[in-house]
């Protein structure tokens, strides 16, 4: 038999930030507990529900990273703002993402669609 790899990536994913504030141990905390072979973490939740947006440069975005509606998006309760401290923002560049966590799904999706309305990351070319 054969065995493929198409990627090695000894590091967490993308897609389970929202762990930092949704569960007990989160995913860069077990990352670390499995490479130091230590007992693994709680995985429960601490929220009923959870959600991640990720914040990415716009098709237009050069330059200096402008966060638009960053300081509405930041008075919204339940939502926790993560900023990678990027210099600079190019199109499609992630540039940080927001953690939503609610009593419910429904409550969640909705918000993360009101962020995803409310923000944005454009660039200043002035630096």
């Amino acid at each position: 038999g054969s065995l493929w790899v198409n990627e090695v990536a000894p590091r967490t994913h993308n897609s389970g930030h929202h762990t930092i504030e949704g569960n007990v141990c989160s995913q860069f905390e077990q990352h670390l507990r499995a490479v130091l072979n230590l007992p693994l973490g709680d995985t429960s939740p601490l929220h009923p529900a959870s959600a991640m947006l990720n914040l990415i440069g716009a098709p237009d975005a050069h330059g200096t990273p402008v966060y638009e509606g960053l300081k509405e998006v930041l008075a919204l309760p339940n939502v926790h703002v993560h900023l990678y401290g990027k210099s600079t923002v190019k199109p499609h560049r992630k540039m940080g993402h927001v953690t939503v966590t609610g009593p419910d799904v429904t409550s969640v999706q909705r918000d993360v669609l009101k962020l995803r309305n409310r923000m944005r990351v454009s660039g200043s070319k002035s630096s």
